[in-house]
C-alpha cells in the first residue's frame, strides 16, 4: 500500500537521522504467522507510522531493489529488474544516446541505470509521493511532477530519448494491444519524436513500426520494449538475462531455418524472450536444431546448445498411451510440458495416477532412486488439420555441460 505524505515525512526523516527506527522494525519477522503481533508492538513504540515501518521493511525483503531505498510494496512489484534497466541504459549509450526523460519515473529504477550508464537524466511522475522517493533513491537524478504527455523539458534533454512505462492494466484486465495502453502508444509518439516504451510481455507489437526487444530473467519474460525507429532502427531481438548478466541474444537479422523433422536425442523448449521475439528459427539455425511442427515453438537436435537444460527422449507415444509408457517405466513423478495441445498439465497428472515413492519400494522417493523414477512429458501437436495428433515425448531433463 502507498505510503500517505505523513508516513513518507517520518520515513525520510529516519533516514536522515541514520534509520534507527527502520533498523529497529527489520528486526521482527513480519510474517503471516507474526504479523498481527509484531504490529502490535510496533504500534505501542511508533503509533501510526508502524504501517509505513511494515511496509517498508517488507518491500525491502523482497531483494528486488537495493535495501536502503525508499519503496513500497506495489512499487518494488511494478518496478523494471535492475539487470533489465541496466542492459537498456547501456544499449541506449551504445546507440549513442546522451541524455534520457524518464517521464514515469516512479521510485527511480530506470534513473538509476540511466545515471550509472553516464547519460543526462531527469526523471517525472504524476505521483507526488514517489517522486520524493526517486529524489532519496537517486539523489544525483533531478526529478519533476509532469503529465507524460505534457512535456516538462527543453534544452539538451529534448534532443534526448523519452522513456515511459504505461500502465499494463485496465478495468478489463492485462492490456494486449498498445492503443490502450495508459497513456496509449499513439499519443505518446504524437509527443516525442524518440522513444522506448516498457509494454507487458504479451503486448501485441505486430503494429510497431520499430525496434522490438523481448526481455527474460532467469527464465521469466520480464517486458517488451518498443524503440523508436530514429534510436535502434527496425528489427527484433530476443534478449535472455540471468540474475546478473546477459547469457545470449537472437536478433531478426540473423539466418534462420525452416527445417522441419523428425525428433533427435533431444528436445528443447526455448526460452520464452525468443518465442515471444518471433526468433524460434533463428534460435534453430544458430544451434543446429530443427522445429517438430512448423507452427509449434518446440526444436529437437542431437546435442544441446551449451548451458541450456532439455530433454532427453527416452520414447516416443500417442499422448492416449502415455500413461501405460510411463507405468512401463516404473515413473513415480512427471514433469508435464505443453505445446498446440489442450490439455492442462494439472489435469492429465490427475488422470495418469502414478503411483509415489520410489521404484524400489523402500518408502520414499529420494536419492539415486527418485531420480531414476522421474520423467518429463512433452505434449505436442504434429501435424495440421484431419493429419494432426497429439504427441508425448517421454524424457529425462538434461543440462548441457558445455558452456
Amino acid at each position: 500500500m502507498a505510503f500517505s505524505a505523513a508516513e513518507l515525512d517520518f520515513l525520510l526523516a529516519d533516514c536522515a537521522a541514520g534509520s534507527p527506527l527502520i533498523n529497529d522494525a527489520t528486526t521482527y519477522q513480519l510474517t503471516k504467522k507474526s504479523l498481527v503481533q509484531d504490529l502490535s508492538h510496533l504500534r505501542k513504540a511508533h503509533g501510526d507510522n508502524a504501517r509505513a515501518l511494515v511496509e517498508l521493511v517488507q518491500a525491502r525483503r523482497a531483494g528486488k531493489l537495493p535495501e536502503s531505498w525508499l519503496m513500497d510494496s506495489e512499487s518494488v512489484q511494478q518496478a523494471t529488474p535492475p539487470v533489465v534497466a541496466a542492459w537498456r541504459a547501456e544499449v541506449l549509450k551504445a546507440a549513442g544516446v546522451e541524455a534520457a526523460v524518464d517521464v514515469t519515473c516512479s521510485i527511480g529504477t530506470e534513473l538509476y541505470a540511466l545515471s550509472a550508464a553516464g547519460l543526462r537524466v531527469l526523471g517525472g511522475d504524476l505521483d507526488h509521493q514517489r517522486l520524493r522517493m526517486a529524489r532519496f533513491n537517486v539523489p544525483e537524478a533531478p526529478v519533476v511532477r509532469m503529465d507524460a504527455l505534457r512535456p516538462a523539458f527543453a534544452g539538451d534533454l529534448k534532443s534526448g530519448v523519452v522513456v515511459a512505462d504505461p500502465a499494463r492494466r485496465n478495468s478489463s484486465g492485462r492490456i494486449a494491444k498498445l492503443e490502450d495502453l495508459q497513456p496509449p502508444l499513439p499519443e505518446l509518439l504524437d509527443c516525442y519524436d524518440k522513444m522506448v516504451v516498457k509494454c507487458a510481455p504479451g503486448i501485441d507489437y505486430s503494429e510497431f513500426d520499430g525496434h522490438v526487444e523481448v526481455v527474460s530473467v532467469d527464465g521469466g519474460v520480464k517486458e517488451t520494449c518498443l524503440y523508436s525507429p530514429a534510436i535502434l532502427g527496425r528489427g527484433r531481438r530476443a534478449v535472455v538475462m540471468g540474475a546478473s548478466s546477459v547469457k545470449e541474444t537472437v536478433t531478426s537479422d540473423e539466418p534462420e531455418t525452416d527445417r522441419v523433422g523428425g525428433v533427435g536425442r533431444y528436445i528443447v523448449d526455448p526460452d520464452g524472450a525468443i518465442v515471444r521475439a518471433g526468433l524460434v528459427r533463428q534460435y534453430a539455425a544458430r544451434h543446429g536444431l530443427w522445429q517438430l511442427d512448423p507452427h509449434i515453438a518446440y526444436l529437437t537436435g542431437d546435442e544441446l546448445p551449451a548451458g541450456v537444460r532439455g530433454f532427453e527422449v527416452v520414447e516416443e507415444v500417442p499422448l492416449k498411451k502415455a500413461r501405460s509408457a510411463l507405468v512401463g517405466l516404473g515413473a513415480k513423478s512427471v514433469e508435464i510440458l505443453v505445446r498446440g495441445v489442450d490439455v492442462d498439465p494439472d489435469e492429465l497428472r490427475k488422470k495418469w495416477k502414478l503411483k509415489k515413492g520410489n521404484a524400489g519400494g523402500n518408502g520414499g522417493a529420494s536419492g539415486a532412486g527418485a531420480a531414476d523414477t522421474a520423467y518429463s512429458v512433452v505434449v505436442t501437436r504434429i501435424g495440421e488439420g484431419g493429419a494432426a495428433k497429439a504427441v508425448a515425448f517421454i524424457c529425462r531433463a538434461r543440462r548441457s555441460s558445455r558452456g
